[in-house]
């Protein structure tokens, strides 16, 4: 993967696409998994980033729709594209209602196709940036102690230190340490960054 463009799971019930798609994809710098159906792709599926799906709408198995959401209720979030030699216009915008990032109907246009693959790959590696980063935030918040959490909860609504220091029948001396503590533990270099965190990764729940 380090020298790829990124990584492309393949999934065509036809045979002459998935070869032809596969070699072009593999000689224009991707990595690619090619599957047969959705029921293969889902049990034999291993997880790689960045990557994007090239999805067959219309397959014997499992249509491209279906596939689509069960990926939703597993939380897998890699972007879609939808390939069809046919489909349903209704199909089309549930489909890209529902998160997939382009429907190419073939025969496509290969500059289309590694467009759309290009575009797809980029916001896998930006959902797996943001991913990591809540992570990292959610991980410095749960070291805060409840008192601090009760502080911080405050401190983002704007409350001044005196403020709370009089809600918790506190000196604002204490609260003082209570915030010091909040800002070093949360990794936030002002007040502004803390309420940015607080509020992008929604920490009250």
């Amino acid at each position: 993967m380090a020298n790829s463009k990124g990584h492309v799971y393949l999934i065509d019930d036809d045979i002459s696409i998935r070869s032809s798609l596969t070699r072009t994809l593999v000689d224009a710098g991707y990595t690619v998994q090619p599957f047969a159906g959705g029921k293969e792709f889902m049990e034999n599926l291993m997880p790689v980033s960045p990557a994007v799906i090239l999805l067959d709408m219309q397959m014997p198995d499992v249509i491209g729709l279906d596939l689509q959401e069960q990926l939703t209720q597993l939380g897998l979030k890699t972007p879609i594209i939808f390939i069809s030699g046919q489909s349903h216009k209704k199909q089309i915008v549930q489909g890209l209602k529902k998160g997939a990032i382009d429907f190419l109907f073939k025969p496509f246009n290969l500059a289309e196709l590694f467009t759309a693959i290009d575009i797809g790959i980029t916001k896998d590696q930006i959902q797996i940036q943001k991913s990591a980063e809540e992570g990292h935030v959610r991980k410095n918040f749960s070291l805060l102690t409840p008192r601090e959490k009760e502080v911080c909860h405050l401190l983002v609504q704007g409350f001044k230190n005196k403020e709370i220091a009089k809600q918790f029948n506190l000196v604002d001396a204490t609260i003082k340490v209570h915030k010091a503590r909040i800002m070093e533990k949360m990794h936030a270099n002002s007040l502004q960054n803390l309420v940015a965190l607080y509020l992008q990764f929604n920490l009250e729940q």
